[in-house]
C-alpha cells in the first residue's frame, strides 16, 4: 500500500471518529445534557444557541462523512472548536483540553483534504 492511500485512510478514520463525536456531543446539547446546559447558560444567549450548535455539529458531522465536503467541515470545525476553547476558557470556567483537541482533529482533516476543497471553491465560482 502506498504512503498516498495509507494517508487517505488514516484521514477516513480521523473523520469518521470525528463525526461520532460531533454527534454525540449534539445529542448532548439536544438532551440538555451537564456540562452542556450549563455552559449554554453561562454564555448568555439562551437554549436557541445550543439547539444552533448541535444542528451545526449535526450538519458538520454529515459532511465529514461526504468526500466534496469533508475538508469545508474539517475548516467550520477548526472555527467551531477554537469559538468552544474560548468560551470554555473564558466564560464558563471549563477545560479547554477536549475542544483543543478536536480543533486539532479537525485541523488535520481539513489540510489533508484541502485539494477537494480547493477543487470545491474552485466549481462553486469561490476565490480562496
Amino acid at each position: 500500500m502506498d504512503k498516498r492511500k495509507v494517508g487517505s485512510a488514516a484521514l477516513w478514520v480521523l473523520q469518521v471518529v470525528a463525526a461520532g463525536w460531533f454527534v454525540m456531543s449534539a445529542l448532548a446539547k439536544f438532551g440538555g445534557a451537564e456540562p452542556a446546559a450549563s455552559t449554554f447558560e453561562a454564555i448568555g444567549w439562551g437554549d436557541w444557541f445550543r439547539y444552533l450548535v448541535g444542528v451545526l455539529e449535526v450538519a458538520g458531522a454529515v459532511a465529514l462523512l461526504v468526500p466534496r465536503l469533508a475538508g469545508l467541515a474539517g475548516l467550520a470545525f477548526v472555527g467551531l472548536m477554537a469559538g468552544a476553547a474560548v468560551t470554555e476558557a473564558f466564560v464558563s470556567g471549563g477545560g479547554v483540553v477536549l475542544p483543543l483537541a478536536l480543533l486539532v482533529v479537525s485541523a488535520v482533516i481539513a489540510w489533508g483534504r484541502r485539494r477537494s476543497t480547493a477543487k470545491l471553491l474552485r466549481r462553486t465560482g469561490s476565490t480562496a
